[in-house]
């Protein structure tokens, strides 16, 4: 037996009057993902448990089947697994967001979505001009960066109240910044790096072609070193990982999955659909289990760009779901499709609502529906209080009875 789990992420959202009262889902033309509706059942699933922000660190152990209540330490150390940074456990490790500030606004929380290669030249200046605090900043992909701070468990510095900069698009930063024991170490960061990072030629060159400069770090999602359960442990079963996103594959690499690289993937709306299927059916070769992960809609959900969340939903259906399907036929497998959190265009961040999950293939027995979206999951009397409980219903030998 097969499993696979796509998770588009952030697809989740609410009705739109611009749509007619349908959400991006349910307006999106998705053939494949209703086929399997009507062949599947249709569920609802709480990722996030209480007293837990609404974001994708949580969401995605809870989806792995990992209780964040037990496992999660932090957003920074999660992605550092990936990159195979250098720390210890009396370490803190920030996620590093390049943003752009516009009078006093956090205008954009990825300044326009900066290429790796220009990110890289900002890092390195970041360490050059940071290097007498001991700081060490670590290149990821595109915005999304990392922070180590030596000895920073020792100042309590995981303790602080950090914001997610894409949670306060548009609003004065200076309300939102780290608060707590310390926060002033940070916040300083933050600030000097403001000081500076306006002038540098890489920004000059991105104000002149009318992209938004990478002028502001933005430090959060802060963290200490995890202990975590091998996959293969805690579910007999061997698995993959794939997705763009430095925090899914660095969850993947901490529990024991592999870690399957995709050429041409972004983590935005161009990504490598096609390669992400092609790649998920050559893993299961090899394994039981394969996580593919979509970020492209949740980055339209934080955009705002209802059009684009809906051709991004709709590329997962043609270029994701439809091909892995094909290639699995006559073969025994369970396929298990779920946003990890909405991402409402009405409101462009994530929320802490239950999302709508398919589950179909061998010994699944059919339900009534007749498509995938949230209105009709809502009929479904299938409810996963516990998001780290879903795999066992994807995983079990009688999933729905």
């Amino acid at each position: 037996m097969k499993y696979i789990v796509i998770v588009p992420d952030g697809m989740s959202d609410y009705p739109l009057e611009i749509l007619s009262g349908k959400t991006p889902l349910s307006a999106a033309e998705t053939p494949h993902m209703n086929a399997l509706a009507k062949e599947g059942v249709l569920g609802r699933v709480r990722t996030v448990p209480e007293h837990f922000a609404p974001a994708s660190d949580i969401a995605n152990l809870s989806l792995l089947g990992y209780d964040p209540a037990q496992y999660y330490t932090g957003r920074g150390p999660l992605e550092a697994a990936n990159q195979d940074i250098p720390y210890t456990a009396n370490d803190v490790i920030f996620r590093c967001n390049l943003i752009t500030e516009t009078d006093g606004k956090l205008a954009d929380y990825s300044a326009s979505h900066i290429s790796t290669q220009e990110a890289d030249v900002i890092i390195k200046e970041l360490n050059k001009r940071f290097e007498n605090l001991g700081v060490r900043f670590y290149t990821g992909t595109s915005y999304r960066h990392l922070m180590v701070v030596p000895g920073g468990r020792e100042q309590e510095l995981e303790k602080l109240a950090c914001t997610p900069p894409h949670d306060i698009t548009a609003k004065p930063y200076k309300k939102h910044l780290p608060k707590g024991p310390r926060a002033e170490f940070v916040t300083d960061l933050m600030e000097k790096s403001r000081a500076f990072l306006s002038e540098l030629e890489v920004n000059r060159v991105r104000i002149d072609l009318k992209e938004n400069p990478a002028n502001m770090i933005w430090l959060w999602g802060q963290g200490i070193k995890p202990r975590m359960e091998p996959f293969k442990e805690k579910f007999g079963k061997t698995g993959a990982v794939i997705s763009a996103v430095n925090l899914i594959n660095g969850i993947g690499k901490l529990i024991g999955l592999k870690v399957v690289r995709v050429e041409g993937v972004t983590g935005y709306y161009d990504t490598n659909y096609q390669g992400k299927a092609e790649k998920a059916v050559e893993a299961l070769k090899q394994v039981d289990f394969v996580f593919v992960h979509i970020e492209a809609p949740d980055e339209a959900g934080h955009n705002g760009d209802v059009r684009m969340k809906m051709l991004c939903i709709e590329r997962v259906d043609k270029l994701v779901v439809g091909p892995i399907m094909e290639k699995m036929k006559g073969r025994d497998f369970r396929v298990l499709i779920t946003p990890d959190h909405p991402t409402p265009i009405s409101v462009r961040t994530h929320t802490d609502d239950p999302v709508p999950f398919l589950l179909y293939g061998k010994d699944i027995k059919k339900g009534n529906f007749n498509c995938y979206d949230e209105f009709e999951a809502e009929k479904s009397s299938l409810f996963v209080e516990k998001g780290y409980k879903l795999l066992e219903l994807l995983f079990g030998e009688n999933p729905v009875l």
